[in-house]
């Protein structure tokens, strides 16, 4: 699943690239700065020059600086990023699938690694950011403190918080655990000691800056406080009435709300006469339903599901999956509904692993869905590629 999901992602860069009008003689590095587009210029100059300003402070250190090491071999930035990032997935998908196989059995074991590998944000562990490397160590941190190892929880998670800022979802999750199963001391402990690698990082940024919370203040460049209505309207605008003509206040498209209407009444007409129709025509049904809605809606209905459809996942399977993985992923979800910003939803909650846990039990109960949600996923992971590849917003 990972190699043929890297292959899917390199291939799409390769076609993109060729089919631009770089010259023959510099196509190759081309090629390697797609791997470091958009945020990726970020963490390479932090891996260059370190932090110049407190606006910087927003990427956290571990990442770039792992680069750094190995850049001292010889490799360029892009290559050193992609090749750290890719390398963390693989081992985040092999520490997901055991913890899942023990848990869940192989079935479950066995669809979250291709949703993990699969899902159209997967893109991002396979270029210089940091989902691969921060997947590994949120993982690694939840399964060694679910299965009470917490010397090793309290290792990974120092790491994870070190690497993005929602590590920081990490600790209070750990914590809400150990509260609300009861558990010792250590646990709290491990909570507690997660957060190593954010003091230290709030450490430099008070010694380099002035303040402690220099990254905090840097995520205001990007992102406020508190639920971001307008945003949240604008979606639901977006997926429910289509575009809309701002200066004189009318849709663009008129039929839009109609057709939304049709899918709606369509899909629940299908899910009631489910078993009239037969389960496998319903499944197909629906399935083309919500693709000809995606055609639609696009993007902000990816996003809308993704957040609200999580919630609704973790909720219903809360019995089922393990405490630390509910706590966290409800925790990840309340954090980007109340980061003041719709940006960059879908991938923000790609590497909140709970998600993909979720998603694999329910389709290990119904693997139809899981084939057709794996060929959805596919297709969008090479569009999604195609666009990061021009320089496109991709999520």
């Amino acid at each position: 699943m990972w190699l043929l999901s890297r292959l899917a992602i390199g291939l799409s860069f390769l076609l993109t690239n060729l089919s631009g009008h770089a010259r023959a003689d510099d196509m190759a590095e081309t090629g390697w700065r797609i791997l470091a587009n958009w945020d990726g210029q970020f963490y390479e100059r932090i891996a260059l020059k370190g932090y110049p300003d407190l606006t910087s402070t927003a990427f956290f250190p571990l990442f770039p600086l792992v680069s750094r090491g190995l850049m001292c071999v010889g490799l360029p930035f892009p290559i050193a990023g992609a090749l750290i990032n890719n390398l963390a997935f693989l081992a985040a998908l092999w520490v997901l699938y055991g913890w899942v196989k023990q848990r869940h059995g192989i079935g479950a074991a066995r669809w979250a690694t291709a949703v993990l590998a699969w899902c159209p944000f997967a893109l991002f562990s396979g270029v210089a950011y940091t989902e691969g490397l921060f997947l590994l160590l949120t993982t690694a941190c939840l399964k060694a403190f679910d299965q009470r190892q917490y010397g090793w929880a309290a290792v990974w998670g120092a790491l994870a918080t070190a690497t993005r800022p929602t590590g920081m979802v990490l600790i209070l999750a750990l914590l809400l655990t150990a509260w609300r199963e009861r558990l010792g001391i250590k646990a709290y402990l491990a909570g507690a000691a997660s957060a190593i690698g954010l003091l230290l990082f709030s450490g430099y940024g008070w010694l380099r800056f002035g303040t402690p919370l220099a990254f905090v203040e840097a995520q205001k460049a990007w992102r406020s406080t508190g639920v971001a209505w307008q945003g949240w309207l604008k979606i639901l605008r977006q997926v429910f009435l289509g575009p809309i003509d701002v200066a004189q206040g009318t849709l663009k498209a008129p039929w839009h709300p109609l057709v939304v209407l049709i899918i709606l009444v369509l899909a629940y007409v299908l899910w009631q006469k489910r078993q009239q129709v037969g389960a496998a025509r319903a499944d197909y049904g629906l399935f083309f339903l919500a693709v000809v809605f995606w055609l639609m809606a696009g993007d902000p209905l990816i996003n809308l599901v993704m957040i609200l459809g999580s919630l609704y996942l973790l909720w219903h399977l809360r019995r089922e999956l393990s405490p630390v993985v509910v706590i966290y992923g409800l925790a990840g979800l309340g954090l980007i509904l109340l980061s003041g910003s719709t940006m960059s939803l879908g991938r923000i909650a790609y590497g909140m692993v709970s998600l993909a846990i979720a998603l694999a039990v329910l389709l290990a109960k119904t693997p139809r869905w899981g084939y057709l949600t794996l060929g959805w996923f596919a297709v969008l992971l090479v569009i999604y590629s195609n666009r990061f590849a021009q320089q496109a917003w991709a999520g």
